[in-house]
């Protein structure tokens, strides 16, 4: 049975929705408290048993590139001064796991970035990791679809509830029960208008898919703002594969738009052991002066 050893991580979007912060740096690099949000997702990866990472990148796009690579300079001078632990942590980036990059040189959506990756993957299952979309979870969310796909080989997808007004910003899928927080998927609908939407369960940022995919893909046209839909693609295999979503349990933050990030921000602010009790003391101090 093959293991899902690679993983698949596109970050070739413009990040028009963290404007201006992302005009001159990638919003994967946005720092959630003291880490670029990518090296979140590439942690989580790591943890889950991927082997190595390819990340589709675009213009602009060299900062992550730059940050995954070892700083010889940065890391002589933290030596030089004795920095020894600011100097593992600096040396532990560049050491996370093997890493590669190719360019989705126009953005024709998540489908065509998936497609990019088709030489990297070959005849293999792999991951894919939306680094927009970060967990806290009991256990890696990937990991537990890996898990199900070493049990039973199919696409799995991570699936979480989203209010009913907000179907229209998501893919969302129509499925039938089969587990405690697993569905077989009957149908997927990228964006669907309210009233059309076949449950409220919403598409987030984890996937297990297999090689059939990029067929799917080449065969899939454009769809809404002319974009290659990744969900489109999918759909397309319905019935030929099996397609499987796992219901996420525990916490997701969005962080590819402003109230995301800063939640997240807080969020994660306030689970520090070093930081989290001044956090919480400031925020105290804030509400209780919107209170007067």
């Amino acid at each position: 049975m093959k293991k899902v050893k690679k993983a698949v991580i596109p970050v070739a979007g413009l990040g028009t929705r963290l404007l201006p912060a992302t005009k001159t740096q990638p919003k994967e690099m946005l720092p959630i408290v003291d880490k670029p949000a990518v090296q979140y997702v590439v942690e989580e990866a790591i943890t889950s048993g991927i082997e190595s990472i390819l990340f589709v990148t675009g213009r602009g796009k060299r900062a992550i590139e730059d940050y995954f690579d070892y700083s010889v300079e940065l890391e002589q001078e933290l030596e030089n001064r004795g920095k020894e632990e600011l100097l593992d942590e600096i040396k532990k980036v560049g050491n996370l796991v093997p890493v590669y990059y190719v360019r989705q040189k126009s953005p024709r959506g998540l489908g065509d970035a998936v497609y990019q990756a088709r030489e990297f993957v070959g005849e293999e299952p792999f991951a894919l990791i939306l680094a927009d979309d970060i967990f806290v979870t009991p256990s890696p969310l990937l990991g537990e679809i890996m898990e199900l796909y070493r049990q039973k080989p199919a696409i799995y997808l991570t699936v979480t509830p989203v209010p009913p007004q907000d179907v229209s910003s998501w893919g969302v899928i129509k499925g039938e029960k089969v587990g405690e927080a697993l569905y077989r998927v009957e149908d997927l609908v990228e964006k669907p208008e309210k009233d059309k939407a076949p449950s409220s369960l919403a598409i987030v940022g984890r996937y297990v898919l297999t090689p059939s995919i990029f067929e799917a893909i080449e065969r899939t046209p454009p769809g809404r703002g002319g974009e290659i839909q990744l969900t489109d693609a999918i759909k397309a295999l319905l019935g030929r594969e099996e397609v499987y979503a796992l219901e996420l349990r525990g916490k997701h933050f969005g962080v590819g738009d402003k109230v995301g990030y800063l939640k997240a921000n807080i969020a994660f602010a306030l689970e520090r052991e070093d930081i989290g009790e001044e956090i919480k003391a400031f925020l105290r101090e804030i509400l209780q002066g919107e209170d007067r």
